[in-house]
């Protein structure tokens, strides 16, 4: 993770904000893979390939995983609601003929919580040492929910970061600049004082909305 050569005539920051999946985390199988075989587990068969072409669309046709208002318990059960429509809305989708009873949709929940699930992408660590020795105050702002920063934990990240902004507790999603405004309260900082780091048109468009400047990588 290296800065582009346009950033030079950049102020240097105090801190960065980082989006999380896809530019610190990923996923060490596709999100098919796990829920065909914990499809299987229920007497379900689908396709993993199919259930990995279906789940982008998915996505994009979901509402934000953002609840407003919502804190604790209640929020917890937003955010099991909004991922158990996704999980049923991508097993129908690719042809499952059934819809994803609440056991099903509870274990995949908890399952993507899992650390052992997920990997540090290449580089990152290094980075967040790098940074860190330098002084720079580090957030991140992701569109995730209340399982992130357990997730970050088990990752070994956590002890890097200030704060975890996430959109379900934030009321907002990304490319809404709330969150990003958010990370910088809570790292004392202004908008001009930071950088963001991130790997998609949702976090180019957000930062700049919050006034911040946005370094998007682009991964193999």
């Amino acid at each position: 993770m290296s800065a582009a050569a346009a950033t030079e005539a950049w102020p240097a920051p105090k801190g960065l904000l980082l989006d999380a999946m896809g530019t610190l985390i990923g996923l060490r199988e596709s999100v098919g893979t796990t829920y065909a075989a914990a499809a299987a587990g229920h007497g379900i068969t689908v396709n993993a390939a199919a259930i990995d072409q279906a789940f982008p669309a998915v996505l994009r046709q979901a509402p934000p995983l953002a609840f407003p208002g919502l804190q604790q318990q209640e929020l917890e059960e937003a955010e099991r609601q909004w991922w158990g429509e996704r999980i049923n809305g991508a097993l129908l989708a690719a042809g499952s003929g059934a819809s994803a009873p609440a056991a099903l949709r509870e274990e995949l929940y908890l399952r993507f919580a899992d650390p052992a699930l997920w990997h540090v992408l290449p580089g990152v660590l290094t980075a967040l040492e790098h940074w860190a020795a330098l002084g720079l105050r580090l957030a991140v702002v992701s569109n995730f929910d209340g399982r992130l920063p357990g997730l970050l934990g088990g990752l070994g990240l956590a002890v890097h970061l200030q704060a975890v902004i996430v959109s379900s507790a934030a009321g907002a999603a990304k490319p809404d600049p709330l969150p990003f405004r958010l990370a910088l309260t809570a790292l004392g900082l202004g908008a001009t004082d930071v950088w963001h780091v991130g790997d998609s048109p949702e976090d180019a468009e957000g930062a700049a909305a919050a006034g911040v400047r946005c370094l998007r990588i682009q991964r193999p």
